[in-house]
């Protein structure tokens, strides 16, 4: 059955991706939204957007992400990763529609020894994780029906400002970098989130599912950033040394968890998925940078 589906931060990493595979699903009406669109930070705005329109699906890609930022532009970020998220919930409650939003590994406190669970104990380090967590108990406290958060790790794309795209950016301007190696989780291709989120639109365990749920999805597989580092110059290829460093000799205004590592059995159950290698999905990410306008490798 066709569907109706509205995506905001459609300029974005994951809108860009779902906007490039949308074609894949030539039965639905897409809207791709962006900042110039509709300001996510102005609530009163987001009403009157949605007030005499009428989609079956908001896919929730726009964020503020900015996480060194978000410590001293408080208000900004809660306005876009929480208030929006409340609203955009009750729309998808009084419409009676799906919401699928994007929330991070950030609402850990990154001390855990097993992958987080859906169940495990939140513990935000700064206000980018706490606004994400403040806009997933805005959806639970809602709870709109066949509706899903998804929170995810480490995302990079072809598209947008990404770790991949800086280390290629640097890797050739410089002949060595320091990269952390103390910080460990595992990278998620904007383009594999993407596709589930387009399957999971049009499964059966959606459409009989009451109230809203949350799930874990990156990529399968483990590393840290110097690792992450290290697999980029190879596949790239760039010549460039990559030198391990610990947190504390790059200190940030945010605190980055130590370990982001996600369980992903939920999603994979309850959709039957199958979840890419990261090592797998980088080199197809690195070869559409390779052939696009101004980022040749």
């Amino acid at each position: 059955m066709s569907k109706r589906i509205v995506v905001t931060g459609a300029n974005g990493q994951l809108g860009s991706e779902i906007r490039e595979l949308s074609s894949y699903f030539p039965d639905d009406v897409f809207t791709f939204i962006t900042r110039q669109d509709l300001d996510l930070s102005d609530a009163s705005a987001i009403q009157v957007w949605f007030e005499n329109k009428d989609f079956d699906v908001i896919i929730n890609c726009a964020a503020y992400t900015a996480v060194d930022k978000a410590e001293t532009e408080v208000d900004l970020a809660t306005a876009i990763n929480a208030t929006a998220v409340k609203i955009l919930a009750q729309i998808a409650k009084q419409k009676a529609i799906s919401l699928l939003h994007i929330s991070t590994d950030y609402v850990f406190a990154g001390d855990s020894c097993a992958p987080y669970r859906e169940t495990d104990a939140t513990n935000p380090q700064g206000v980018y994780g706490q606004s994400k967590l403040d806009g997933e108990l805005a959806m639970l406290a809602i709870n709109p029906d066949r509706s899903v958060i998804i929170r995810t790790s480490w995302v990079y794309s072809r598209f947008g400002n990404n770790f991949v795209k800086t280390m290629i950016r640097l890797g050739k301007e410089r002949k060595e970098l320091n990269v952390i190696y103390d910080q460990v989780g595992t990278p998620t291709s904007a383009k594999d989130l993407a596709l589930v989120l387009l399957m999971i639109i049009q499964s059966p365990q959606l459409e009989a599912q009451q109230g809203t749920e949350i799930f874990h999805y990156s990529n399968e597989g483990v590393c840290s950033w110097y690792d992450f580092a290290i697999a980029i110059f190879k596949a790239a290829p760039i010549r460039c040394k990559v030198n391990p460093i610990e947190t504390k000799d790059y200190p940030t205004p945010a605190k980055r968890p130590h370990y982001s590592l996600l369980n992903k059995a939920k999603i994979k159950n309850t959709f039957n998925l199958s979840i890419p290698y990261w090592r797998d999905s980088l080199p197809e990410c690195l070869e559409h940078i390779k052939y696009s306008k101004g980022d040749d490798l």
